[in-house]
């Protein structure tokens, strides 16, 4: 692998820091706090979205049939990179150009190509993720929520938890159990459920990691229509475990650690602190796993880079950038030591923020699952 960036890419990287420098408001920082989830930066979205796809940004990995340029994997690993870099201003968009637009377009009908590519191209519309369920967390195959055809109609009853963007959101990918006697990976579909169908209930979750960001989602009776179905009735995990290949590298959550760090270690200075030998372990072992997970990432986008079909590489790499971005964020309450209690505080909001990324998209537990049986070959018990 060639670990270098060709003068055309490093070009563009430069060009994408100079629009963010020129588009993003000089109270950012402050903005962004709130996370992907909080009402400013969902609002913000919208708006810095529709920019990027002017520009021909947003979803220029995709092909162009489908709204994008065909552009490599690598130019998305680099936009992908500066957003992060930058508290992620699209918002919950991110999640419809990694994943759910690819996922519609291996397994969507040509009409529900043309119904939500468009929008997810152009920047208009919010998705948020309907899998996990109380009582089931990260075994997604646990859910219970449950999808009886009545004609042209399914009708929805259950429930999904930690659902983000939830309070914001247009549509939903929506995970059911459509077969009533299957059991785990078997019976499942998914819907791509309208947020706004008689029945929907959205609660706020109050969590640390601030508001608005977590939330339950409640079905009764929610008829969805047969045509939101994504894929075959009854093999909709095929179509998860297909967009999560994408998903658990979507997030360049390496790169932001990697800023951080470098933030980190400037404050690190100022506060007297640098020279310690705890601090300056710590600064050389977050650097270590920043760099660890950033060419375990790259590995991955080579795959893609030279058509190879999704591995455990995936699960790999999305295990590092994890134990990264908590290796900063441990780090920077070792600096600031009680100044880190003061809620909001840069080192706390760090830290609060860390957390998350040991959950999303599967747990960093059932990711090392994955790794030892797919990776390492290690027997079942």
């Amino acid at each position: 692998m060639e670990f270098g960036w060709s003068a055309e890419e490093l070009a563009y990287r430069e060009e994408v820091q100079r629009f963010l420098a020129e588009t993003l408001p000089e109270d950012w920082e402050e903005l962004s706090k709130g996370g992907p989830g909080s009402e400013a930066q969902a609002a913000f979205s919208r708006e810095f979205c529709a920019k990027l796809a002017e520009r021909g940004w947003l979803t220029q990995s995709w092909p162009a049939e489908y709204g994008g340029s065909d552009a490599s994997p690598w130019r998305h690993a680099i936009f992908g990179e500066e957003m992060w870099g930058h508290g992620e201003p699209r918002g919950p968009q991110y999640m419809n150009v990694n994943w759910i637009g690819p996922a519609i377009m291996k397994y969507g009908t040509e009409d529900q190509k043309r119904a939500h590519l468009p929008p997810i191209s152009e920047g208009r519309v919010l998705w948020c993720q309907g899998f996990s369920e109380p009582e089931a967390g990260s075994d997604l195959v646990a859910l219970r929520t449950a999808a009886r055809r009545e004609g042209d109609v399914y009708l929805v009853n259950g429930s999904k938890i930690w659902t983000s963007y939830a309070n914001h959101a247009d549509f939903c990918i929506l995970l059911v159990r459509s077969d009533p006697d299957s059991k785990r990976h078997r019976g499942i579909s998914v819907l791509l459920c309208p947020m706004d169908l008689p029945g929907i209930e959205v609660r706020e979750i109050p969590s640390v990691v601030g508001e608005r960001y977590f939330h339950e989602v409640f079905f009764e009776d929610v008829r969805v229509p047969l045509d939101c179905r994504l894929g075959p009735e009854h093999e909709g995990w095929d179509v998860v475990a297909y967009a999560l290949q994408f998903e658990r590298v979507g997030a360049a959550r390496y790169h932001r650690a990697a800023l951080i760090l470098d933030d980190l270690a400037a404050r690190a200075k100022a506060r007297g602190v640098f020279a310690e030998p705890r601090v300056r372990e710590g600064l050389g072992r977050a650097r270590a796993l920043c760099e660890a997970a950033r060419l375990l990432t790259y590995r991955v986008i080579d795959q893609r880079v030279h058509g190879s079909p999704p591995s455990a590489d995936t699960n790999a790499a999305r295990i590092a950038a994890t134990d990264a971005e908590g290796a900063v964020a441990d780090l920077a309450v070792e600096v600031f030591g009680a100044d880190a209690l003061e809620y909001g505080s840069w080192a706390d909001t760090r830290f609060r923020w860390a957390m998350t990324a040991g959950v999303a998209v599967g747990a960093t537990e059932v990711q090392l699952n994955l790794v030892a049986s797919r990776l390492l070959g290690l027997p079942r018990e």
